[in-house]
């Protein structure tokens, strides 16, 4: 070690303050003064630091003792001074006395919360312990901060930059990412599609998992509409995974309008649906829990025309008999029909009987291709939006488990699959998160290979249970305090990481938290266009025709026609 940096790690030496951060000279911040485990250390900054130069979510590495090395992330910033009477006194505007007063009298105080430990050069390991008094704190050089969140090509998904240095870039990990249900919350126009939807390509491009969409605005299929009404390329036209993408939809004449060239579309008859299907509308549609049981009375008497039967405009003689033998209060059964009056102007509702469409996703997914389902102009009606995907993911959940259990046995495994949805506080708000098929996922963690990736504006109207499950969180710009707070429901002291969420941008910053990445970062989210665009581009678009040629004929396993010529 040279005799600089051995200065630069001694709390009482001298220091150039002209010598500017390297990886072989870290810059000093100042040295540990108190704090504890629970709520991080307290940094008392040198005299000649700058401190309107360190950020909220800024690295911090603290030299430990016997050679250990704490990795930590600036959550608080404040102002102090060994004399109280500063606050009211203050000093004439003397350019000279404020320099000596800096940094000797009044000096400033950073809130360092540590994340991670390392002895040596072991393994990187979360902390249990603190920093002694005195030990040096520095900011974290950039082959630090690359070190942490290292990860494996094939797993590594490189999300966007340091805040701090454009140069360093952060990797998440998509394996761990979709081991638990994820979410990516921030309030509308800070960007959540665009952060998602390359999440989502990575993990298609990968082939970690099969994904379902529920495309509720027409984003992520064929094309996504940015800023200034300008036309983003959706997952199908990403050349790399555009024949993994399935796109279905429930509004032909809107998708025909957008050309985004969908496989089929979705019908529901009436006979396939249920009860549990209508119940998941109980807030939405305002049902009640009489009313709710009702229609589990009705499919019991009417197996298979019960919503034909309610929807009628006649009341015929077994329905004449559920009221005269009191099994359905006739005031109830007339309040449901108003209610569920709404479903007949959706057109993928069918009288009669159609095919088994929710069967048709499944098997393209346990194929290993990924579904969008884009609902068209239903996007803006949300008790289409919640039917049609809770209808799917319950007859899709259902089969997991199936294949799931048989695989136990022996029998196939089913291929991961992560379910992507909008709006979800609606699928688990408190009140109905215990009865819904998206709480239950959420619960399961990986059980039956499913898993969320919610993507939400409001994560305080999401069940506080559902939350603590939640595995990795991508949180942009949030407004409202409970937001804030609801964003770091289960997660062990994650509190002081509050002043840090509300100092992001408006735009394209996130903080990182959990399961996919070592330890919190804020990071400065790619831009989606181009750049997105050439990670998933064809290798072969701009060869020369000779060199496609040969690889469209080794994939046809035709001969080369000068093999055999001498």
């Amino acid at each position: 070690m040279t005799a600089d940096l051995l200065s630069d790690l001694n709390p009482f030496a001298p220091r150039d303050p002209m010598r500017r951060q390297s990886d072989a000279f870290p810059q000093r911040l100042g040295v540990v003064v108190g704090g504890s485990l629970n709520d991080g250390v307290l940094i008392k900054l040198d005299g000649d630091v700058m401190i309107e130069g360190v950020a909220v979510g800024s690295y911090v590495t603290i030299v430990g003792q016997t050679d250990r090395k704490f990795f930590g992330l600036v959550t608080d910033i404040r102002l102090d001074a060994s004399d109280a009477s500063f606050a009211h006194l203050p000093p004439p505007e003397d350019a000279l006395r404020m320099e000596i007063y800096r940094g000797t009298l009044t000096f400033g105080l950073l809130h360092v919360k540590p994340m991670l430990v390392q002895e040596g050069t072991g393994e990187v390991k979360p902390v249990k312990s603190v920093p002694a008094h005195f030990a040096v704190a520095c900011r974290a050089t950039p082959d630090e901060v690359r070190h942490i969140f290292q990860a494996d090509e094939r797993l590594g998904y490189r999300i966007g930059e340091s805040v701090e240095d454009a140069n360093i870039e952060i990797t998440l990990n998509l394996e761990r990412l979709i081991e638990r249900s994820s979410a990516v919350f921030g309030r509308s126009g800070t960007g959540k599609t665009f952060l998602t939807l390359p999440l989502l390509a990575n993990i298609i491009r990968r082939d970690l998992a099969s994904v379902l969409i529920f495309d509720m605005h027409n984003d992520y299929g064929y094309t996504l509409k940015g800023d200034g009404n300008r036309k983003l390329k959706g997952l199908k036209q990403l050349s790399a995974i555009s024949p993994k993408v399935i796109i279905v939809t429930l509004d032909e004449d809107s998708s025909r309008a957008r050309n985004s060239r969908p496989e089929f579309a979705l019908q529901i008859g009436y006979d396939q649906i249920e009860p549990e299907d209508i119940e998941m509308l109980r807030s939405v549609l305002g049902l009640s829990d009489v009313q709710v049981n009702a229609l589990h009375a009705l499919k019991r008497r009417f197996p298979d025309r019960w919503i034909r039967q309610l929807l009628s405009d006649e009341v015929d003689d077994d329905v004449q008999a559920l009221f005269d033998n009191n099994k359905i209060a006739e005031g109830t059964y007339f309040a449901m029909q108003r209610k569920l009056q709404r479903l007949l102007k959706f057109g993928f509702l069918q009288p009669e009987k159609v095919e088994d469409f929710a069967n048709r996703v499944l098997e393209h997914l346990l194929r290993g291709y990924s579904v969008v389902v884009e609902f068209g102009r239903y996007g803006n009606d949300l008790p289409a939006y919640v039917f049609v995907a809770n209808f799917l993911t319950r007859r899709i959940h259902r089969r997991y488990v199936e294949m799931k259990e048989a695989a136990e046995g022996g029998g196939e495994e089913p291929k991961k699959l992560v379910i992507a949805v909008e709006e979800a506080h609606k699928f688990l708000e408190p009140d109905v998160a215990d009865l819904t098929i998206f709480g239950t996922i959420a619960r399961e963690l990986r059980k039956y290979n499913v898993t969320l990736l919610i993507v939400d504006q409001r994560p305080s109207q999401i069940d506080a249970e559902v939350m603590s499950q939640i595995g990795t969180r991508i949180t942009c710009a949030l407004s409202d305090e409970r937001d804030i707070a609801a964003v770091f429901t289960g997660m062990s002291g994650a509190g002081q990481l509050r002043s840090v969420l509300a100092a992001l941008d408006s735009k394209q910053q996130a903080l990182i938290m959990g399961h996919a990445v070592p330890m919190p970062v804020v990071v400065r989210t790619t831009e989606y266009g181009e750049a997105i665009y050439k990670q998933f581009a064809d290798p072969l678009a701009e060869a020369p025709a000779e060199v496609r040629a040969e690889v469209n004929r080794k994939k046809l396993g035709r001969r080369d026609p000068d093999e055999g010529l001498v």
